[in-house]
């Protein structure tokens, strides 16, 4: 059955979409005029990330995916982390483009692993068949199993560069997985990701002359009716979010949707009646900015509080850059203090009692400090 547009309770909605506007316009105005704006954006990437992977009923530390990002881990990293990551990565990856690009074609085909390049003519396929017509004909066995082993070979060294470039942070185009490649174990083959995907696109079209906020809520709520993608339901409130940030509302920052949507119980959420729902989506939004500008605020007193402990403190000292890492980091560990400022570990403990950071783990080894 295709996502409908009729009968929305606009007499019911409009009051919440004022609110949550207006909220949200006021986040954005105070995160364009601060000085911790990188800072605050890091810190929201981070947050919803989490969150998007608490929605789907999975626990993500926020130490373990700070520490994971940074190259880190202290243990092994699970399935679930790595998840969390990806959201990461895609949340960076959205916010580092141009405003428009997420919902374009290109940016939608990449987000939704849909722009990979098609083997050209000549090229030949996984599974060794030419698709050129002028091949040459190897004549020797052991040729043509030299050529064979020099594709296989030349296939690991593209995917050792790929994660290098991954593991580096470098803006590297999601790769197109092929129907016929998916595992009967882990996709279902009847699901239509594409003809999902259309329907959709064709919901962001007809909403057009919308309210944004109202327009975003319609898109999350038609996201989870349809039930896009498989294996990424968190994809469809980053490209709200990338919608919000299109229209100028959030021009500054990528909302966090997820975290908002958090705050919400799964009653409301999940309630029978789309009007319930659409109430619960616009709360959603409305709380995430209400978060948002407490974080702000908190941030701001934590960098007053740090830098009175900067004053007659010499030119060369590490200080100053201690408190730009910390606020651009739910916590630090010793490592990642290391790594940035090049000090030694001894040297970073020092930097560390020095600022009067709060440890957050309670642990004797492997600590971690952050604000509160």
């Amino acid at each position: 059955m295709a996502y409908t547009l009729d009968k929305l309770p606009l007499d019911t909605l409009i009051g919440p979409v004022a609110r949550a506007t207006e909220v949200l316009v006021r986040l954005d105005e105070r995160v364009a005029r601060s000085p911790l704006r990188d800072g605050f954006v890091e810190r929201q990437h981070f947050a919803d990330a989490a969150s998007a992977l608490w929605l789907g009923g999975e626990l993500v530390h926020l130490e373990d995916l700070v520490l994971h990002d940074a190259h880190m881990d202290i243990r092994t990293p699970t399935h679930e982390l790595t998840r969390a990551h990806a959201v990461l990565r895609t949340r960076r990856r959205i916010f580092a483009q141009k405003p428009d690009w997420a919902l374009s074609r290109d940016g939608f085909l990449a987000l939704t692993g849909r722009g990979g390049a098609m083997p050209s003519a000549g090229q030949k396929s996984r599974d060794g068949e030419g698709t050129g017509t002028a091949s040459v004909e190897a004549d020797d066995r052991d040729d043509a199993e030299a050529d064979l082993l020099a594709e296989e070979f030349a296939e690991i060294d593209a995917v050792l560069a790929r994660s290098s470039k991954i593991l580096s942070g470098a803006d590297v185009p999601a790769k197109a997985a092929r129907p016929d490649d998916r595992p009967d174990l882990i996709y279902d083959l009847d699901w239509n990701e594409e003809e999902r995907l259309a329907e959709w696109h064709a919901v962001l079209a007809e909403t057009r002359g919308q309210p944004v906020v109202l327009r975003a809520a319609v898109l999350l709520e038609a996201w989870s009716d349809i039930e896009v993608l498989q294996h990424a339901t968190w994809l469809g409130p980053l490209l709200v979010a990338a919608l919000l940030r299109q229209e100028g509302l959030a021009a500054h920052h990528l909302a966090c949707l997820h975290l908002g949507a958090k705050n919400i119980p799964r009653e409301r959420r999940r309630a029978r009646k789309r009007g319930d729902r659409l109430l619960a989506l616009l709360d959603a939004i409305h709380d995430a900015a209400v978060a948002g500008l407490k974080e702000h605020d908190r941030l701001v007193l934590a960098k007053s509080q740090m830098e009175r402990r900067l004053k007659q403190r010499r030119a060369s000292s590490k200080l100053p850059d201690l408190v730009e890492l910390v606020l651009s980091r739910p916590l630090v560990s010793t490592g990642m203090i290391q790594e940035r400022l090049k000090v030694t570990k001894q040297g970073a403990l020092n930097l560390v009692g020095e600022l009067g950071l709060r440890e957050m783990t309670g642990r004797g080894r492997f600590r971690a400090w952050g604000v509160i």
